[in-house]
């Protein structure tokens, strides 16, 4: 094939009915293989056209690359000889759409800029999203009407907002690449952290109607978490600690509130301590958890709640595993885990209990 023939055919003639104007700017999907030089011809053959390339991003897809590029075109090229013209080079063309230059800013500012607005007003969550994924539509549904195995091919996505509601994504132009969605699964974590205030305390309200704050530990709360200990019994204890103990040394209680690397969670109410539950990171993705709940609270949604904060505390340090030790024939722990809504694994040998977040 003559490269050059075929470079002078492709420039327009006379301007047709598809023609653009010098005002016209097109954003374009093209898969290439991921070859040295790919890249390159397309940008030649880009230039011959007299098109300026005005943004280019590279997403990684399986096999090869998507090179999402914008382009102003010359007077009287039509978008059917632009396509054309990168097919030639090897390129091809998944969709292409109209842009606008103010569109035009770095990605990650842009990703940004729409998460600061979806913090400070969570009912535009939906807007956000859609300008992270440049989706054509975003819509908030039930989850029972989100139907994710329906792909429409790529051009539809649905995210998780949160246990009732769904996100559904959809974009004409184009289909979503694997790298949008996962940006706007991180955006949506960032939220849902936001939701939890995991920085901050947490107000509980317990089966009897009590109210409980649950808050980090501070070592000034070793006397609060010595007459905890000293308000249980030795059975819970036992529990807790696999040991006969009936107190515990002053010292430990520094490295119950400040275990290394991890961190207390205290369930509070007025000056009492009346739960106590640790989160100790450990290899790779998984960190531990333990619970210790007063005798007098025990059974009043007070370790579940206590679990479930431990749980969101974990998910947003990027631990995707809880593990726990209990005693053969006890199964508190495993209770507690599917009432705060998680997901146990079943018993290991030795008494090790992996819950998947």
């Amino acid at each position: 094939m003559d490269t050059g023939h075929a470079r002078s055919a492709a420039r327009p003639g006379v301007a047709g009915p598809e023609a653009a104007t010098p005002s016209v700017t097109w954003r374009l999907r093209i898969r290439m293989d991921d070859r040295p030089g790919t890249l390159a011809r397309v940008a030649v053959r880009l230039a011959d056209l007299d098109c300026n390339i005005l943004a280019l991003s590279v997403l990684p897809v399986p096999g090869g690359v998507l090179d999402e590029i914008v382009v102003r075109p010359a007077a009287g090229l039509t978008r059917a000889q632009l396509i054309s013209a990168i097919r030639e080079e090897d390129g091809e063309c998944f969709g292409s759409t109209d842009a606008d230059v103010r569109e035009l800013v770095d990605t990650a500012a842009a990703s940004l800029t729409a998460a600061g607005r979806a913090v400070a007003d969570p009912a535009a969550c939906a807007e956000a999203v859609r300008e992270v994924l440049a989706a054509d539509l975003v819509t908030v549904v039930p989850t029972g009407e989100a139907n994710p195995g329906r792909g429409e091919g790529g051009h539809r996505a649905v995210l998780w907002l949160d246990g009732a509601r769904a996100l559904v994504a959809r974009r004409s132009w184009a289909p979503f690449a694997q790298l949008e969605l996962a940006r706007a699964e991180a955006l949506l974590g960032l939220l849902r952290t936001v939701r939890a205030n995991v920085s901050g305390p947490a107000v509980v309200t317990c089966a009897d109607g009590a109210t409980v704050v649950l808050r980090e530990g501070v070592p000034a709360d070793a006397d609060a978490v010595l007459a905890l200990h000293g308000r249980c019994s030795a059975e819970t204890l036992f529990r807790r600690y696999h040991a006969g103990l009936r107190t515990i040394p002053r010292r430990w209680s520094h490295r119950l509130l400040a275990p290394d690397g991890g961190l207390s969670v205290l369930a509070v109410c007025g000056r009492d301590v009346l739960a106590l539950g640790q989160l100790i990171p450990g290899h790779g993705d998984i960190a531990e958890v333990s619970l210790l709940v007063e005798d007098a609270w025990q059974r009043n949604g007070l370790g579940t709640a206590l679990l479930k904060r431990l749980a969101v505390l974990a998910a947003a340090r990027g631990r995707h595993e809880l593990v726990a030790t209990y005693l053969p024939g006890q199964e508190g722990m495993r209770r507690t885990a599917l009432r705060a809504g998680l997901a146990p694994a079943p018993a290991e040998p030795g008494g090790l209990l992996r819950i998947r977040l």
